[in-house]
């Protein structure tokens, strides 16, 4: 029991490494980024700080989104505060990128080229340059020198944060692709990789931390002071705004308005009932002239028949009538069944035999 309670009153005295840990703002270098903060890290002392590195893309850094490619290294030299202030170390393309860039009958010539720039600092550089078709091995020789001259002479004449503009905006690339085209068509070409090895001489330039951190501060204080100037207007637009007295006007026009809709919707409803009415007197009228038609027809028939048996139309026979039905059309005989009130399907024969009935 005893050991049980000095274990216990050792792992209460033992110090909790979290609670003894603060965060420190990481910011890029002062140029050409003024210091801007790119993330932010944990340690317990500001010495654990010191050698970091921190990555970002170059797209979350500068905002252009065709680098989303690139990735930015940066590695903490110095602590002010809570400030871990870094510098550019190199950058890296994506493995995936590069592979893309890689396809059957094309030429693939890469080299590593190590350099010290006018500022004193050692840096390593490897350029990928990607052949529209097929390169011969002495073509890709000839090709690594002339990118090789062309790198050293620009590098020697510049210093590092020059080279560095050159490299993440593309004027780099331009520089050796033009001088390969004049060796083998160049499909694309870029820096898949840039390192620095050993540090120059540092140039100050650009605005120091102490006036970054003042730019902060007064931007905070602007933005928070237009955010209640803000709230003060709507409240204020709130207060003003006073329900306007609805026009009674209006109102009293609207049932007038739609008194004259219904009536002209009455007013159209009663056109097409008579329109309709009119259709079928119309109708009526021809039926009532197609039947006549079939009555004069059939006493013109008897008439014939009876002056040629020698017998009048009142005296006809079964005989006489069948014929004078045989005499007639389908759709006739159904015209005069249908003046019986009888039904009229079926065949000729059976419309015959339902006339005779």
């Amino acid at each position: 029991m005893a050991k049980g309670a000095a274990a216990r009153a050792a792992a209460r005295k033992q110090k909790d490494k979290w609670k003894a840990k603060r965060w420190y703002k990481i910011r890029a270098p002062r140029n050409p980024w003024s210091f801007k903060e790119i993330g932010e890290t944990l340690a317990e002392d500001e010495s654990m700080i010191i050698g970091r590195k921190y990555e970002i893309m170059q797209n979350e850094l500068d905002g252009d989104f065709s680098k989303m490619h690139i990735k930015i290294k940066f590695r903490v030299n110095n602590v002010i505060g809570s400030d871990a202030l870094t510098e550019f170390v190199g950058h890296a393309v994506m493995k995936d990128f590069e592979r893309r860039q890689i396809r059957r009958e094309r030429g693939k010539i890469d080299d590593t080229v190590d350099l010290v720039t006018e500022d004193g600092y050692f840096i390593r550089l490897k350029p990928f340059i990607v052949t529209r078709s097929r390169a011969k091995s002495s073509q890709k020789q000839q090709s690594r020198m002339v990118v090789r001259n062309e790198i050293i002479k620009f590098c020697s004449s510049s210093t590092w944060l020059s080279i560095q503009k050159a490299l993440l905006d593309g004027t780099l690339e331009k520089l050796i692709t033009t001088a390969v085209t004049k060796v083998q068509p160049v499909r694309s070409a870029f820096f898949k990789k840039s390192e620095l090895i050993q540090s120059g001489v540092l140039i100050d330039e650009g605005p120091t931390l102490e006036e970054i951190k003042a730019q902060e501060e007064q931007s905070l204080d602007t933005g928070e002071s237009e955010l209640i100037d803000s709230e003060m207007i709507e409240d204020t637009s709130e207060e003003d705004s006073i329900p306007e007295k609805e026009d009674t006007s209006e109102e009293e026009s609207k049932p007038e308005k739609e008194d004259i809709k219904d009536e002209s919707d009455d007013s159209v409803l009663e056109n097409e009932s008579d329109e309709d009415t009119e259709d079928s007197k119309e109708e009526s009228t021809e039926e009532e002239i197609s039947l006549n038609d079939l009555k004069s027809k059939l006493k013109a028939e008897l008439v014939k028949i009876a002056d040629t048996l020698g017998l009048d139309s009142k005296g006809t026979k079964p005989d006489l009538l069948n014929r004078i039905y045989n005499s007639l059309s389908v759709p006739d005989l159904k015209n005069l069944l249908k003046e019986a009130g009888k039904p009229v399907s079926g065949k000729k024969s059976d419309l015959i035999d339902r006339l005779m009935e």
